[in-house]
Formats: structure tokens, sequence, C-alpha cells
């Protein structure tokens, strides 16, 4: 109760701090961090105006993600930028450097690979995820590895640049497969080699056109001359380029490298699709499906900043979708300013990038802007006074308050897409649309549509399997005589030998796992390996705890063992605490697997089909408590251990413990190591000749 009330003042006093901090905040664009009780940064956000975004926060009703990250809150900072371009930028930076847990992260292969021919004087085609101002010719990105290397396999039957890493004293069994020049043996000419990364590039960027012609030219004179085998191997070139090019959905007339985005939100999470266009060719796509908790366009450009921070490699154009409310708006009424905005826009950035691609304007508008327009749009942006397309409150109104309105103050300031693309083509230097007719508004509905079928099926799949767990919990729960099986508590015990003995329970929620509700228990009466006593004791201190706090009570309760553990459970249940909850045991093989279900007093196996979702169910509760029970275990073994052998040590403190093992890795080369190896731990040669001698004392 006094930790709850702390708890309660402390949290007063933060918003008391928070209410004084708002009153100060600028009328200015800029960056905030949101911190908690312990001081970690958990959001960083962008605004246009930090101080109607910062004080949207504490006002006003949200929905329930965003009440999660107000709920907390406990303070917060801010830098002020000198437009949304630069607060952009900045908020990548800061989630890059400190990984708040509700921004969007980029986690999951982002990194994405590339072929790179290298800048040697004998070079070598290679994939790599690392994209470096050296000199190199980088070609990409490929959506995964197995993409990177189909295709280099297939130039490296091609073109016979250098396959090895170190270059060997006689020539290899590529040089005689005509794909290696041999530079190992002769002198190879730098303008062959120009001519061949020259090919490469060529091909890799749509030329294979060609390429194939060259080869079929070489494989018909191979015929001609008899050379079957060369003949046969170049015909084998030519099929695998066009396995290769069939993949390829969409064509474009320009011939440009673009990267297409789609995006897609329902209940909380956010799946977001690219597009690769090479050479006006659709060659592959990439997905990536993660939880958000601002606004969604605000969080998607948010995912589109990362990307480009971490993959340099940018293309011609990048194509961005609408916004789902702006197009909403749109269908709901024609007058809507958005395709004036999208046409100035695309004035405005064909101009700063020196683009004269009539086709570009001409497919998001029919119209141009005059260049009193564009300058003045320029100039609105440079003070970042471009307002919302669908209508931005000034800051002095006031309206009632809904839930999309406040949805929409936590934005951060780019949720306008016409805002965001020219913040994000000032930083990259290149041309940023979002079209709204034409093959390009096709092309980013297609990836949007992409987009929505991969989170529909996610959430599919989930529902799925909710409800073949409950059915399967409420087909066990009549297996055993119950009308319910809402909560199952399950409990394992583990131990070597009597040491360091610990048990766990863990909780079922109609045959899903609850792991808010998971406890571990040290054991602290029982000597020696007694299972059924250690089984006693983790049963009492469960229930005494559940008719002390007036918790909810299981269905049923499962225990890892047989007749002895089950009759130890009933005992203190019924006997010492008055409860009378069932009781079985899970009884596993001779090969450690869950063999059957025993129940009731009489210790009676309930019948269930191996291949039952009952029985499935029963083997994931059995995995997951002994998962959780040797997990815990093992964390405190590891740390007796420690303790009995550096901590007993004079001049051994907790700090340095963890210093030593941090720097050494492991007490084995700790013993192992000499005097000298702890000078850069600022450890005397005294102090470390005691730790060498009492690690080796104790080991024998």
């Amino acid at each position: 109760m006094k930790s709850y009330a702390e708890d309660l003042q402390n949290q007063e006093k933060a918003l008391e701090n928070i209410r004084h901090k708002l009153a100060l905040l600028p009328d200015a664009s800029g960056c905030y961090l949101m911190k908690n009780s312990e001081g970690t940064i958990i959001y960083v956000g962008k605004a246009k105006v930090l101080k109607n975004r910062v004080r949207s926060y504490f006002t006003g009703s949200h929905n329930g993600k965003t009440q999660r990250l107000v709920a907390d809150i406990r303070d917060f900072e801010y830098i002020v930028t000198g437009s949304n371009m630069e607060a952009l930028i900045l908020e990548c930076n800061l989630i890059k450097k400190h990984q708040p847990r509700y921004n969007v992260l980029l986690k999951d292969d982002k990194t994405f690979p590339y072929l790179k021919i290298t800048n040697e004087a004998h070079p070598k085609l290679e994939v790599t995820r690392r994209v470096l101002k050296d000199k190199a010719k980088y070609f990409g990105p490929y959506p995964n590895s197995y993409a990177a290397h189909q295709t280099k396999k297939l130039l490296d039957r091609m073109y016979p640049l250098r396959k090895c890493g170190v270059m060997p004293k006689e020539v290899c069994l590529y040089y005689h497969m005509h794909q290696c020049l041999g530079p190992c043996v002769k002198e190879v000419e730098k303008e062959t080699y120009d001519q061949i990364s020259q090919e490469i590039g060529s091909f890799l960027s749509g030329g294979h056109e060609e390429i194939k012609k060259d080869l079929q030219r070489k494989m018909q004179e191979a015929a001609e001359e008899l050379y079957f085998e060369r003949a046969k191997e170049l015909r084998d070139q030519i099929i695998s380029i066009d396995a290769m090019m069939e993949k390829q959905k969409i064509t474009t007339s320009d011939a440009k490298d673009r990267d297409v985005f789609g995006f897609s939100v329902d209940k909380g999470w956010m799946c977001v699709q690219i597009l690769y266009v090479r050479k006006g060719k659709m060659i592959e796509r990439h997905m990536s499906t993660f939880p958000f908790y601002g606004e969604a366009y605000s969080d998607f450009m948010s995912y589109v900043t990362q990307y480009y921070s971490d993959n340099p490699a940018v293309p011609q154009e990048i194509l961005l979708p609408d916004s789902p409310k702006l197009i909403k708006a749109k269908s709901a009424d024609v007058d809507q300013p958005i395709a004036a905005e999208t046409e100035l826009y695309s004035a405005i950035t064909a101009e700063t990038a020196s683009i004269t691609d009539e086709e570009a304007v001409q497919t998001e508008s029919d119209r141009s802007a005059d260049p009193l327009r564009v300058a003045e749009a320029r100039a609105a942006y440079a003070e970042g006074t471009i307002q919302d397309p669908v209508g931005d409150q000034a800051a002095g109104e006031k309206e009632p308050e809904t839930e999309t309105e406040t949805e929409t103050q936590l934005s951060g300031g780019l949720e306008d897409p016409t805002t965001a693309a020219l913040a994000l083509a000032e930083w990259l230097d290149v041309k940023v649309l979002v079209p709204q007719r034409g093959l390009k508004k096709q092309m980013t509905g297609m990836a949007t549509e992409n987009a929505r079928v991969a989170l529909d099926e996610k959430f599919k799949l989930i529902e799925r399997d909710e409800e073949r767990t409950s059915k399967a919990a409420s087909n066990l729960g009549r297996a055993i005589g119950l009308d319910s099986l809402h909560r199952v508590e399950a409990f394992d015990n583990s131990n070597i030998q009597g040491s360091d003995p610990v048990s766990a329970m863990i909780v079922f929620i109609d045959g899903k796992p609850a792991k808010k509700e998971y406890r571990k228990y040290k054991i602290r009466s029982v000597q020696g390996p007694d299972d059924y006593e250690t089984m006693r004791e983790v049963i009492r201190r469960r229930y005494e705890r559940v008719l002390k706090e007036n918790l909810e009570r299981p269905d049923l309760i499962i225990v890892d063992g047989g007749r002895g553990q089950i009759k130890a459970a009933t005992d203190v249940l019924e006997n010492e605490l008055g409860l009378f909850i069932p009781v079985c045991g899970l009884v596993k093989d001779a090969k450690h697997r869950t063999s059957q279900l025993l129940m009731g007093d009489t210790f009676e196996a309930v019948t269930l089909a191996r291949n039952s979702e009952e029985f499935y169910l029963l083997q994931r509760i059995q995995d997951e408590v002994h998962r959780f029970a040797i997990t815990f275990h093992r964390e405190q073994r590891g740390k007796s251990m420690v303790t009995s052998q550096l901590d007993s040590i004079p001049g051994i403190g907790e700090k340095r413990r963890k210093l030593l093992l941090k720097h050494f890795g492991s007490l084995k080369k700790i013993r192992e190591a000499s005097v000298e190896d702890f000078r850069p731990l600022s450890i005397g040669d005294k102090l470390a000749r005691q730790i060498i001698a009492a690690l080796r004392e104790e080991e024998s």
C-alpha cells in the first residue's frame, strides 16, 4: 500500500512538472522526446508547431494505443528545428539512437543486399549489405539474399570476372570453364575490366535484350563450328535470362528506377509494401509488418526516412501513397483541393530537382502550375506554413474534440502527404511524388492493395488459431468432465540433485498463454531433491496468495508429474486451504514426450487422440511450463556459480564482477588469463594474481 501511495504521489509531481513545461513550449517546428519514470525515452515525434502537438497528448481523449503511451509519460524534452525537413531527419536519427519502444523501428532485415563490382586492380562480383563510398559499383537493392545470389550466379556464368578471394598461384577450374580471365597467371588490361563492368551494369539496368542477342549470335557461331558443348552452355544462359526476366510484372515507358510505397493499417498494426521498379520494370517487392502507436501517415513516413537512412542507394524517383483520410475526403467531395495541391507539388519538385520530365507532371495533372504559385508555395514551405489540404484547424480555433481530431493532432507534423513528400525530396535530392492519376497511381494502389491483403491474411490466421485453441480448451474441459475450462494454471519444478531448486507457474486462458500472469518461485523450505515437498510448498504459496488477495481461481490445475505430485497438490489445496480445484498430472514417456493425462482420486488416464487439438494443447502447456522453469533455474545456477567463485574473492564486488565477465566472456577465460590481461581493466597485478589463484584453486 505504501509503495502504491508513493507511486501515485510521484506521478502527480511529474504531471505538475509537465504542466509547467507545457506553458513554456515554443510556437516552432521541432522534435519532442517522451520519457517514462526511469528517464528512458519511450517515444520520439516531430511537429510543425511544438506547442500544439505536445499539448495535445495531455488534453482530450485518445484511442487505446495512444492512451498506453500517454500513461507511461512522466517527462519530456524538445529540440527546435528550422523546418519540417530538419525535423524529419532529426527524428530519424533520434529513433535510431534511442530505439524508443513506441516508435516504428526497422529491426527485421531492413538492410537489403546489393550486387557490387569491387574497385580493385582485378575486380570481382560479390553480394553485400553495406553500401560504402569506396568507388565500387553497386546495383540493387534486392529483396532478399536468395534473389541477389541467384542474379550473381547467372552473371558469374556470363562474365569472366575473378571468383577467388585470394589470388592463387595457378589457374583454377573457372579459367578452363571460360568464367575467369586468369589474372593470376597473365596480365589483364583495365579496358577489358571496364568493358565487362559496363556490360554487367547494362544488363542489371534493363539492357538484357541486347545481351541476349549477343549470346544468341555466339551460340550460332559455336554450333556452326561444331562446338556443341559451348553452344549448349550459351543456350542455358539465354534460358536463365528469360527465366529471371519473366518475373517482371509492370513496365513503364520512361525506363526509370523507382521505389513505389504503399501501406495499410488495421487493429493497431501497419503493413508497408515496397515495389522495386528498375529501368521501368518491376522486379521485386518487400513487405514489413509492425505495430504502431502514432498517426498512420506520420509513422509511415518515419518508416520511409529510416529506410533511406539505412539504404543510401536511392532511385531516380520515389512514389508515395496518398493519406487514407485524403482518399476518403476526395471520394466524398470532388471539390477537395487534392488534385491542385498535387499538381503544385509536382511542379515544385520538378523545378527543385532540375528535372525536365514533362511526363511526370502530366501524369499527376494535365495542368501546370504557374511560376508565381510555385514561388509562393516554396516560400510557404521554407517558413513551415503549408497547410493541410483537408483543413487543419488554426491554433487559436476551438472545436469539439473527437477521436479523429485528436489522432490528427498526434500525427507529428508530416501527416500531409504533400508536405512530407517535399521534406523527403529536399533531404534525398530526388523527385518524390504523390500521384493522383495514371499508371503511377495504379502502382501505388497496387502496393497499397498488397499491403491490405497481407494484413488481412495476418489477422485471419490469428483468428483461425484463436478459434482452434479456444475450441481445443472447450473440448479438453468436456473430456475431463468440466463444464468450462477458461483458466488453466500449470506448475513444474526444476533442480539438479537438489541444487538451486525452483518452481514455475504458467497460465493459459481460453487455450492461449497469458504471459503477464506467469510466476517464478525460489524454493525456501525443501532440502535435497524432494519433488513432492517442492510441489507442496509452491502450491501452498500460490493459493494462499490467491485467497489473501481474492485473485481469480483456475478451473484446472496441471502439475508436471504423476500420482505423487497430484496427491501432494490435492492434499495442500483441500486439507490446508479448503480449496476444491481439479488437479491433473501430465506424465512423460521414456523419450520425455507428453504421454498421458492423469485425473481424479483414482488417477485414471484421460483418453485423448494423439493427433487431436486437445492433446496438442496439453503438449503446448507442458512444453511452455518446462521451458519457463528451466530458464529460471539456469538463471539462478548462473548467478550462484558466479557469486561463489568471484564474489568470495576479496576486492571483487558487483561492479568488478560484471566488468570481468564482460571483458573476458566466461570464468574459464578469466581462469586461463595472465596477469597482463587484467591491466586494461585497471586491476593491479596483486589482485589479478589473487583472482587467478582463487579460481584455479576452486577448480582443483
